[in-house]
């Protein structure tokens, strides 16, 4: 079953004082690309994380936000600044002095004055985070798979129906080039005749044998033989469990070579309005293809 390589998901998991919330976008790309974003202190965590998201998605441009928040009373330190304190409080009183206050400096004063008491970030617990952000993780990746397999599902139901009408018009090359050798002998017969104006006489062995020589390079069978393996080929590996777009997409390369060599070889002008109608369906198809995983 094909995906697409787009989607959206987004989770959120708490446990104790612990929330942690995962946004995930997905988007067309040759090749996995992880843009992580994760809060200050959890840097650590991003092997682990870019580890779980490469075994569950193989293509696209992959943008991931982390977001915890930590309510415990460890999360949120404050520190004094005993150096600034010192400095401020001597500031205070020799301001006191010039000024001939009587009251002596107070606390609110002292805090007031800023740069006192200060914020620590404390460090991260990554041990009791991890298997909360594990949690959080697979039910975003799994929302993001269901979306991504949701929209394949349209994507391969427009390539099979391309498909099929694809090997029709195989079916409908292959009768048309049936008659190629009788047509080339009587083509060739024509075009002596004229050249000759009727004055020598046509050895019948001898066009047939040359006929057979163009008939063979006009021959397509093998090409048609080949084309429908490949339609073969790309419908079984769209039912595939594993992601395909890079197989698909070598394939339609195949078909297009098929059909270019088709095209030159055969002087059918009715198969040649089916090949170049066949070319158009194929550049529709390379075009859904740039959004399969």
């Amino acid at each position: 079953m094909i995906k697409s390589m787009t989607g959206f998901a987004s989770a959120a998991v708490a446990a104790g004082s612990l929330t942690v919330a995962v946004e995930i976008r997905s988007y067309n790309s040759r090749a996995l690309d992880l843009s992580l974003r994760l809060p200050s202190g959890y840097a650590d965590l991003e092997e682990r994380t870019r580890g779980l998201l490469g075994a569950r998605i193989t293509r696209g441009r992959v943008e991931v936000r982390i977001q915890v928040e930590d309510t415990s009373a460890t999360a949120s330190a404050v520190e004094v600044d005993m150096v600034r304190a010192h400095a401020v409080l001597h500031a205070l009183d020799r301001l006191k002095n010039e000024l001939g206050l009587e009251e002596p400096p107070s606390l609110d004063l002292l805090v007031g004055a800023g740069g006192v008491l200060k914020s620590v970030q404390p460090r991260a617990d990554l041990d009791a985070v991890w298997p909360v952000l594990e949690g959080c993780l697979a039910q975003a990746l799994d929302g993001l798979d269901a979306m991504r397999a949701a929209e394949g599902r349209h994507l391969a139901l427009d390539l099979e129906a391309r498909i099929g009408a694809m090997e029709a018009a195989l079916s409908e090359i292959g009768r048309h080039a049936s008659g190629a050798a009788a047509l080339i002998q009587e083509r060739l017969r024509e075009r002596i005749a004229v050249l000759t104006q009727g004055c020598v006489d046509l050895d019948p062995a001898r066009i047939a044998q040359e006929a057979a020589l163009l008939a063979d390079r006009a021959d397509i069978s093998e090409e048609i033989v080949r084309a429908g393996s490949h339609l073969s080929q790309f419908r079984s590996i769209m039912q595939a469990a594993e992601p395909g777009g890079r197989k698909l997409n070598f394939l339609l390369q195949e078909l297009n070579r098929e059909f270019n060599t088709m095209g030159s070889k055969i002087g059918n002008v009715a198969a040649a309005h089916v090949i170049v109608e066949v070319k158009a369906e194929l550049e529709k198809m390379r075009e859904q293809i740039q959004n399969v995983e």
